[in-house]
């Protein structure tokens, strides 16, 4: 599995970041960065609350 971030989509709100920043960031540009395109699956839980959580639907699992 891997982290897909739609960069158009984001806004920038910074939930993926105060949820797990150890594997988002959101530069300088406003914009999210995920850390890693590949998960590892001890994170899959914490991925996928931050996926949820965002409130413009910019993250998803594939």
């Amino acid at each position: 599995m891997k982290i897909v971030a739609d960069r158009t989509r984001c806004e920038g709100h910074g939930m993926c970041e105060a949820l797990a920043p150890n594997l988002f960031r959101v530069g300088d540009d406003g914009i999210v960065e995920p850390f890693a395109d590949a998960i590892d699956e001890s994170d899959r839980d914490l991925i996928q609350l931050a996926v949820d959580s965002c409130p413009v639907e910019a993250l998803r699992l594939g």
